[in-house]
């Protein structure tokens, strides 16, 4: 099924109902929250405080996540990842939850997808995937967490080595993606590239915010990288793709 709409105005108007409803349920909460710290006779003075403060720290993430809706927009169109990023998904998943699906069924993120069996396959994939933790953490993060803080109790050393082989494991996970094509050439090293200036740039503002004291880079640190890793991805897929 051939020339299907991935921008269409059906499409839009599905994510802006769920994406309204969400926003809803962010204005209930925060209108009882705010109504519950003034019966516990909080000043409104710290209240505007700490909701300018919460705004400012939002900035950061809502930046990768306008990444992640341009990053799959070109072969998705705006309302899925819109709908996907704004609601629950994350770049780190959505990508390449969408790459493998379109490479099951034949086709590629490189380019707009026509057929409505791959769109439908890749919208699948991203929902279903992402409803694994929704179902873990709440039966398992508690156990989970409790057999780390015991780690840690009994060894604190062996407590952080544990929690740094966590976190190296799920990137290695991502590393094969970007290792995948090097076979290919040239083209095939582009994402390695990509990679190795986004890790330099983020080294760089690391060093930046612990030398140099500049402490709004600890949010941000991770939005520049990313944009910054883009915008040489493009100059490199021009010279060598």
């Amino acid at each position: 099924m051939s020339d299907f709409d991935v921008n269409s105005p059906f499409l839009y108007v599905l994510g802006a109902i769920v994406v309204i409803f969400c926003t809803a349920q962010s204005v209930f909460f925060l209108t009882k929250a705010w109504r519950q710290a003034r019966a516990l006779g909080i000043d409104k003075a710290a209240l505007h405080r700490v909701v300018t403060s919460s705004a400012v720290f939002t900035i950061a993430p809502a930046v990768a996540i306008l990444l992640g809706v341009i990053a799959l927009s070109h072969a998705l169109g705006l309302p899925l990842p819109w709908l996907r990023m704004n609601v629950l998904g994350a770049i780190t998943f959505e990508l390449p939850a969408a790459e493998m699906a379109a490479a099951a069924a034949g086709s590629s993120l490189s380019e707009r997808i026509t057929d409505a069996r791959v769109f439908s396959t890749i919208a699948w994939v991203m929902t279903l995937g992402m409803m694994a933790p929704m179902i873990i953490a709440p039966i398992f993060l508690k156990k989970i967490q409790d057999g780390l803080v015991k780690v840690g109790a009994k060894n604190k050393r062996w407590g952080e080595i544990f929690m740094t082989a966590l976190l190296l494991g799920m990137i290695s996970a991502f590393l094969g993606m970007i290792f995948d094509r090097i076979s290919e050439g040239i083209v095939g090293w582009i994402p390695v590239f990509v990679l190795m200036f986004s890790a330099v740039v983020m080294m760089i503002l690391g060093t930046l915010h612990k030398k140099a004291k500049i402490a709004w880079l600890e949010n941000y640190a991770m939005p520049l990288s990313m944009l910054s890793a883009m915008a040489i991805s493009i100059p490199l897929t021009r010279w060598f793709g």
